[in-house]
Protein backbone atom coordinates (compact mmCIF):
# COMPACT_ATOMS: atom_id res chain seq x y z
CA UNK A 1 0.00 0.00 0.00
CA UNK A 2 1.32 3.57 -0.48
CA UNK A 3 2.20 5.84 1.92
CA UNK A 4 -0.50 8.63 0.68
CA UNK A 5 -3.16 5.62 0.81
CA UNK A 6 -1.98 4.42 3.99
CA UNK A 7 -2.95 8.62 5.47
CA UNK A 8 -5.83 8.45 3.68
CA UNK A 9 -7.03 5.45 5.02
CA UNK A 10 -5.77 6.09 8.84
CA UNK A 11 -3.48 4.00 8.94
CA UNK A 12 -0.02 4.68 10.51
CA UNK A 13 2.55 6.47 7.47
CA UNK A 14 5.86 8.06 7.04
CA UNK A 15 5.46 11.88 6.17
CA UNK A 16 9.14 11.64 5.25
CA UNK A 17 8.13 9.10 2.26
CA UNK A 18 10.06 10.54 -0.71
CA UNK A 19 6.49 10.20 -2.61
CA UNK A 20 4.57 12.26 -0.01
CA UNK A 21 7.27 14.78 -0.20
CA UNK A 22 7.03 15.30 -3.55
CA UNK A 23 3.12 15.96 -3.44
CA UNK A 24 3.79 18.56 -0.24
CA UNK A 25 6.58 20.16 -2.15
CA UNK A 26 4.26 20.75 -5.14
CA UNK A 27 1.49 22.05 -2.61
CA UNK A 28 3.88 24.10 -0.26
CA UNK A 29 5.31 25.57 -3.91
CA UNK A 30 1.61 26.45 -5.24
CA UNK A 31 0.49 28.46 -1.79
CA UNK A 32 4.35 30.32 -1.53
CA UNK A 33 3.47 31.35 -5.46
CA UNK A 34 -0.72 32.63 -3.91
CA UNK A 35 1.09 34.13 -1.07
CA UNK A 36 3.08 35.95 -3.12
CA UNK A 37 0.42 37.76 -5.16
CA UNK A 38 -1.59 40.48 -4.86
CA UNK A 39 -5.22 40.39 -3.82
CA UNK A 40 -6.24 40.83 -7.31
CA UNK A 41 -4.17 38.80 -8.94
CA UNK A 42 -6.40 36.96 -11.59
CA UNK A 43 -4.03 34.10 -11.44
CA UNK A 44 -5.28 33.22 -7.79
CA UNK A 45 -8.05 31.18 -8.52
CA UNK A 46 -5.45 29.27 -11.11
CA UNK A 47 -3.31 28.58 -8.56
CA UNK A 48 -6.36 27.61 -6.13
CA UNK A 49 -7.75 24.91 -9.04
CA UNK A 50 -4.17 23.71 -8.92
CA UNK A 51 -3.55 23.30 -5.04
CA UNK A 52 -7.11 21.67 -3.99
CA UNK A 53 -9.11 18.68 -4.46
CA UNK A 54 -11.90 20.58 -5.55
CA UNK A 55 -13.29 23.60 -5.15
CA UNK A 56 -16.84 25.44 -5.90
CA UNK A 57 -17.76 28.96 -7.13
CA UNK A 58 -17.38 32.08 -5.57
CA UNK A 59 -14.31 31.26 -3.75
CA UNK A 60 -12.28 34.23 -1.81
CA UNK A 61 -9.18 33.15 0.48
CA UNK A 62 -7.36 36.35 1.69
CA UNK A 63 -4.43 34.65 2.30
CA UNK A 64 -1.30 33.71 3.38
CA UNK A 65 -2.59 30.21 2.93
CA UNK A 66 -0.87 26.93 4.19
CA UNK A 67 -1.88 23.49 2.83
CA UNK A 68 0.09 20.44 3.51
CA UNK A 69 -1.12 18.60 0.72
CA UNK A 70 -3.29 20.70 -1.25
CA UNK A 71 -5.15 17.61 -2.92
CA UNK A 72 -6.90 15.88 0.35
CA UNK A 73 -8.98 19.18 0.62
CA UNK A 74 -12.48 19.64 -1.11
CA UNK A 75 -14.42 23.10 -0.41
CA UNK A 76 -17.93 24.09 -1.51
CA UNK A 77 -19.23 27.60 -2.94
CA UNK A 78 -19.04 31.11 -1.52
CA UNK A 79 -16.05 29.83 0.62
CA UNK A 80 -14.28 32.46 2.64
CA UNK A 81 -11.15 32.12 4.61
CA UNK A 82 -9.14 35.51 6.21
CA UNK A 83 -5.70 36.09 6.68
CA UNK A 84 -3.47 32.44 7.70
CA UNK A 85 -5.87 30.16 6.65
CA UNK A 86 -3.77 26.67 7.79
CA UNK A 87 -4.83 23.51 6.62
CA UNK A 88 -2.81 20.62 7.77
CA UNK A 89 -4.60 17.97 5.39
CA UNK A 90 -2.98 14.91 5.56
CA UNK A 91 -6.08 13.09 5.73
CA UNK A 92 -8.82 14.55 3.41
CA UNK A 93 -10.67 17.83 4.56
CA UNK A 94 -14.39 18.53 3.21
CA UNK A 95 -15.61 22.01 3.49
CA UNK A 96 -19.43 22.42 2.08
CA UNK A 97 -20.70 25.94 1.31
CA UNK A 98 -21.43 29.12 2.09
CA UNK A 99 -17.80 28.56 4.67
CA UNK A 100 -16.16 31.56 6.93
CA UNK A 101 -12.98 31.69 8.53
CA UNK A 102 -11.74 34.30 10.55
CA UNK A 103 -7.91 34.99 11.12
CA UNK A 104 -5.78 32.55 12.16
CA UNK A 105 -7.94 29.45 11.70
CA UNK A 106 -6.03 26.12 11.47
CA UNK A 107 -8.03 22.51 10.45
CA UNK A 108 -5.44 19.80 11.37
CA UNK A 109 -5.76 16.34 10.63
CA UNK A 110 -2.69 14.37 11.58
CA UNK A 111 -1.26 13.58 14.83
CA UNK A 112 2.00 12.01 16.00
CA UNK A 113 2.51 8.96 18.79
CA UNK A 114 2.28 9.81 22.60
CA UNK A 115 4.81 7.52 23.34
CA UNK A 116 8.31 9.87 22.71
CA UNK A 117 10.21 6.65 21.68
CA UNK A 118 7.88 6.20 19.25
CA UNK A 119 7.83 10.09 17.81
CA UNK A 120 11.99 8.87 17.66
CA UNK A 121 11.28 6.53 15.11
CA UNK A 122 10.04 2.71 14.78
CA UNK A 123 10.97 -0.30 12.53
CA UNK A 124 8.03 -1.59 12.37
CA UNK A 125 7.37 -2.56 7.94
CA UNK A 126 10.71 -3.85 7.64
CA UNK A 127 12.21 -0.12 6.93
CA UNK A 128 15.23 1.10 8.01
CA UNK A 129 13.45 3.46 11.63
CA UNK A 130 10.87 5.89 10.66
CA UNK A 131 9.03 8.43 12.60
CA UNK A 132 4.97 7.31 12.42
CA UNK A 133 2.05 9.57 11.66
CA UNK A 134 -1.66 9.03 11.45
CA UNK A 135 -4.22 11.44 10.33
CA UNK A 136 -8.54 11.63 11.05
CA UNK A 137 -10.27 13.64 8.50
CA UNK A 138 -12.33 16.43 8.78
CA UNK A 139 -15.50 17.47 7.80
CA UNK A 140 -17.25 20.56 8.00
CA UNK A 141 -20.92 21.17 6.84
CA UNK A 142 -22.60 24.04 5.31
CA UNK A 143 -23.15 27.61 6.39
CA UNK A 144 -20.50 27.18 8.67
CA UNK A 145 -18.52 30.36 10.46
CA UNK A 146 -15.00 29.43 12.51
CA UNK A 147 -14.12 32.68 14.29
CA UNK A 148 -10.56 34.34 15.03
CA UNK A 149 -8.07 31.64 16.27
CA UNK A 150 -9.92 28.65 16.00
CA UNK A 151 -8.33 25.16 15.96
CA UNK A 152 -10.15 22.43 14.24
CA UNK A 153 -8.72 18.84 15.66
CA UNK A 154 -7.94 15.42 13.86
CA UNK A 155 -11.25 13.30 13.43
CA UNK A 156 -13.92 15.90 13.71
CA UNK A 157 -17.63 16.93 12.15
CA UNK A 158 -18.63 20.29 12.47
CA UNK A 159 -22.49 20.38 11.59
CA UNK A 160 -24.46 22.96 8.87
CA UNK A 161 -25.29 26.29 10.61
CA UNK A 162 -22.98 26.22 13.21
CA UNK A 163 -20.90 28.52 14.62
CA UNK A 164 -17.34 28.13 16.82
CA UNK A 165 -16.25 31.06 18.91
CA UNK A 166 -12.99 32.64 18.60
CA UNK A 167 -9.81 30.98 20.31
CA UNK A 168 -11.70 27.51 20.34
CA UNK A 169 -10.01 24.34 20.24
CA UNK A 170 -12.66 21.71 18.34
CA UNK A 171 -11.67 18.17 20.00
CA UNK A 172 -14.98 16.72 19.58
CA UNK A 173 -17.92 16.53 16.90
CA UNK A 174 -19.59 19.85 16.69
CA UNK A 175 -23.77 19.42 16.23
CA UNK A 176 -25.97 21.77 13.63
CA UNK A 177 -26.88 24.87 14.39
CA UNK A 178 -25.23 26.18 17.53
CA UNK A 179 -22.87 27.99 18.84
CA UNK A 180 -20.04 26.31 20.68
CA UNK A 181 -16.84 27.67 21.90
CA UNK A 182 -13.89 26.85 24.49
CA UNK A 183 -10.87 24.91 24.88
CA UNK A 184 -12.36 22.81 24.71
CA UNK A 185 -15.03 23.63 22.18
CA UNK A 186 -18.17 22.53 24.05
CA UNK A 187 -22.16 23.44 22.84
CA UNK A 188 -23.09 26.72 24.35
CA UNK A 189 -26.36 26.92 22.84
CA UNK A 190 -28.79 26.77 19.95
CA UNK A 191 -28.83 29.70 17.34
CA UNK A 192 -32.55 30.92 16.89
CA UNK A 193 -34.09 33.84 15.81
CA UNK A 194 -32.83 35.98 18.82
CA UNK A 195 -29.25 36.04 17.09
CA UNK A 196 -30.26 37.72 13.96
CA UNK A 197 -28.29 41.24 13.00
CA UNK A 198 -31.69 42.60 12.31
CA UNK A 199 -32.21 43.38 15.84
CA UNK A 200 -29.71 45.92 16.00
CA UNK A 201 -31.31 47.83 13.06
CA UNK A 202 -33.89 49.12 15.39
CA UNK A 203 -31.27 50.16 18.17
CA UNK A 204 -30.58 52.82 15.46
Amino acid sequence: MKEEEKALRGNLFWPGHPDLVKIKLSAHNLCTEYNLSYEEDPRRPEILKQLLGSMGAGVRIQGPIFFNYGRHTSIGNHFFANYNFVVQDDARVTIGDHFMAGPNVSIVTPSHPLSPRERMGITAGGQEPWAPCYAKPVVIGNNVWLAAGVTVCPGVTIGDNSVIAAGSVVTHDVPPNVLAGGVPCRVIREISEADSALHLLAAE
